[in-house]
Formats: structure tokens, C-alpha cells, sequence
């Protein structure tokens, strides 16, 4: 895929599609993350939604994801619904393993542009999605809640590859 040049993984690591005996786990790493976690049964829905594109990181012979991310992938457009690292991998280089097969998939079902939001103080997320060439495009105020309820905006960024 055209993100292999771009990132070599740590050597125990690959991604693979996602399975709906997947949910549970991701439901777990998703609650790790957000204040407002989606439930198993939630991505269960979306991992067997044909318009949504599902990866899952998994290390070594884990039978269970160490990551995941879901795109929702329709005509030329996708938009990231969702990236997640369990937290005791970050800072490891596993969100750009997991964003480069995951954009390789999307981009192999022919899509051009690719759109996200991502919570404004998240640096290291902001950090990787410019490394893949997402551009800043715009600011929603008060789009994410944080566990303490405080409101704080989203960046939305894009990434065309037409």
C-alpha cells in the first residue's frame, strides 16, 4: 500500500479487518479514551454496516485489538468516525501503523477525501493526522465533553488525495 513507504511497523504488530467477536474489546479501548464511549453493541452495528471500514491493531498473538479505528466510506468520501491505542501502547508508533493500513484501505475502496474530527488539545492526534496529511480546515466549538463536563471544540481537518 502507498502508506507502507511512509512507516515501517514495530515488528509485532499488524492490522487486520474487524469482526464483531471484536466488539466487546473495542468497546473497552473506546470507554479507555472517550467520556462518552460507544457500547459493544454500538460497533458491533457499525463493523457489520458495509458502508463502514474497520481495522483493528493487534500485537503479537493477541486475539483481540490493541486498537482500532472505523471509517464510514461513502462514493469518493470517507469520513474517521473513530481512532483508538489502548493507552499503555501510546507513544509506541502503533497510531501510524493503524492510520496507514486503515487509509490504505479506504483509499483502496476509491476514495479521494478523507474527513475527521479530533478534540483540539489533542496533540499526539493532531500530530499524526498532519503526518498523513490532514489539513486543518475549520473549528466546531463545543463539540466534545470532557469527563468533568466541560464543552471544548473539535479541529476539522481533511486529507485529499485528488
Amino acid at each position: 500500500m502507498i502508506f507502507d513507504r511512509l512507516w515501517r511497523p514495530p515488528s509485532d504488530a499488524h492490522v487486520i479487518p474487524l469482526r464483531p467477536d471484536h466488539a466487546r474489546a473495542m468497546a473497552v479501548l473506546h470507554a479507555e479514551a472517550f467520556a462518552r464511549p460507544w457500547s459493544a453493541a454500538d460497533l458491533e452495528a457499525m463493523i457489520i454496516d458495509p458502508m463502514i471500514v474497520g481495522d483493528g491493531l493487534f500485537l503479537g498473538r493477541d486475539r483481540q485489538p490493541s486498537g482500532f479505528a472505523l471509517s464510514r466510506a461513502v462514493l469518493d468520501e470517507a469520513e474517521i468516525l473513530t481512532v483508538v491505542i489502548a493507552r499503555r501502547h501510546h507513544g509506541k508508533g502503533f497510531g501510524k501503523t493503524l492510520l496507514a493500513a486503515h487509509l490504505g484501505r479506504i483509499m483502496a475502496r476509491g476514495v479521494t477525501d478523507i474527513f475527521l474530527e479530533v478534540e483540539e488539545g489533542n496533540r499526539p492526534a493532531i500530530a499524526l493526522y498532519e503526518a498523513f496529511d490532514f489539513l486543518h480546515t475549520g473549528r466546531r466549538e463545543s463539540y466534545y465533553v470532557k469527563p468533568d463536563g466541560r464543552r471544548v471544540a473539535a479541529q476539522l481537518m481533511r486529507r485529499s488525495s485528488s
